[in-house]
């Protein structure tokens, strides 16, 4: 996934299904200017990693 479209999922109403390598992930954040992307990995949401965005895939 490129940084625009993580924005665009960030940004949108609707829920749009993102993967971190194969697991369900949340996109709390967007770093457009460094690529990165901050998310919640499942239920837990103590559980949040940044990561490049272009490790997630829709």
């Amino acid at each position: 996934m490129n940084t625009q479209r993580a924005k665009q999922i960030f940004d949108s109403k609707d829920t749009i299904a993102v993967k971190l390598e194969g697991q369900p992930v949340w996109i709390e954040e967007v770093d457009e200017a460094n690529g990165m992307a901050t998310v919640q990995v499942g239920q837990k949401p103590t559980d949040v990693q940044t990561v490049s965005v272009d490790r997630l895939s829709e």
